[in-house]
């Protein structure tokens, strides 16, 4: 079966929701995260770059007196996209319109939408990679020349009717902005790219976020909860919840290092961030295949889950934290997922181009 690159299959998005250290939201999270979303630019930690440009940009947009100009937000999941997007209508002193992607499947789905837009509103539309082609192309006149031609009709007799709309601000996210036409990345006048979070950002986000939930945690209990948060503020704070609620039961209600370190090691996340099913796949393909090349379809079936599921939910991750390599001849573990798992890796022939050997030394 051919998946959709812009849409992971469903059981991978099935699996995903169901870890602690899955970066995109659940229901529990839309309802936290509400009270933890910072409130203006001053507030938001991290994202330097970011911050200072979008800053520019409100800041002559009010002096002008105008709406801002568009603009888009790439990154991960779980990095801010939304939080900034409610910033920037917070900061124009402008209300904010919230949809998707894959909710707007046809044209008229978006000038519903836009049509009943206010002068000076912010739209944003998450996951824009996702929206239907003939929305993406209404979309980029109503950008451009705020204007949408609205079809009356069928066949030799349909007529375009003009339909004026008031500016408006459009806030468009993606976790893959490959996956945007250049016409419609063109027409945006900002573009920002968010950056997975350094340790140290992250320990403000969760002594922030203590403050907010009132839970009393110490320098070493946040630095704790922050290296095993995958440079994403939105695990950090769910590892946040789920230590509070550890302290709450099992200690004095205060955070420290111990408590952290026990309470996540309950919740199945290691030191550097790795859950049960990161695990399961490093074990398989160290104990069981030595290190690979694998296939993936194999490696899926050691694992006892679907080959989606590993390769969207947990190879991303390992990939970027040097623990496996995705090769022609299959998955390979690095030096550094043998050492993780406190394994020693075997010792490879020196002759030959197959195997590990360029990976150890051999």
């Amino acid at each position: 079966m051919n998946w959709d690159q812009s849409e992971p299959p469903e059981s991978a998005v099935d699996a995903e929701a169901d870890r602690l250290v899955a970066a995109a939201a659940d229901g529990e999270d839309s309802a936290v995260e509400a009270a933890l979303r910072p409130k203006d630019l001053g507030e938001f930690v991290g994202q330097e770059k970011v911050r200072a440009q979008l800053d520019l940009v409100l800041k002559a947009a009010r002096q002008r007196g105008a709406t801002a100009d568009h603009v888009l937000l790439s990154g991960a999941p779980g990095l801010g996209k939304t939080t900034l997007s409610m910033i920037i209508a917070a900061e124009m002193g402008a209300p904010i319109r919230i949809t998707s992607g894959p909710a707007i499947q046809h044209a008229g789905d978006l000038a519903a939408i836009l049509s009943s837009l206010q002068e000076g509103e912010v739209l944003f539309l998450d996951e824009i990679h996702r929206m239907s082609r003939p929305a993406e192309e209404m979309l980029y006149m109503a950008m451009e020349d705020f204007r949408v031609d609205v079809i009356v009709g069928k066949g030799p007799g349909a007529t375009a009717i003009p339909l004026e709309l008031p500016p408006f601000t459009l806030v468009g996210a993606t976790t893959r902005a490959g996956l945007l036409p250049p016409p419609l990345r063109d027409r945006f006048g900002f573009t920002g790219h968010m950056e997975f979070y350094a340790p140290e950002e992250l320990e403000r986000v969760i002594h922030r976020s203590a403050r907010l939930l009132d839970v009393e945690i110490d320098t070493a209990g946040a630095a704790e909860i922050a290296g095993r948060s995958r440079g994403t503020p939105r695990i950090a704070n769910r590892l946040l919840r789920r230590v509070r609620d550890y302290a709450q039961v099992r200690e004095d209600g205060v955070i420290n290092r111990a408590v952290s370190a026990t309470a996540l090691k309950v919740y199945e996340v290691d030191e550097r961030g790795l859950d049960r099913l990161d695990r399961a796949v490093l074990e398989a393909l160290l104990k069981l295949f030595g290190g690979g090349p694998v296939g993936l379809s194999t490696l899926a079936v050691a694992v006892g889950e679907e080959r989606e599921t590993v390769e969207e939910v947990a190879e991303p991750f390992l990939v970027r934290e040097g623990l496996l390599a995705r090769t022609p001849r299959g998955r390979v573990a690095t030096p550094a997922a043998w050492a993780h798992l406190g394994l020693v890796p075997p010792v490879r022939p020196t002759t030959g181009s197959g195997g590990q050997a360029g990976l150890f030394g051999g």
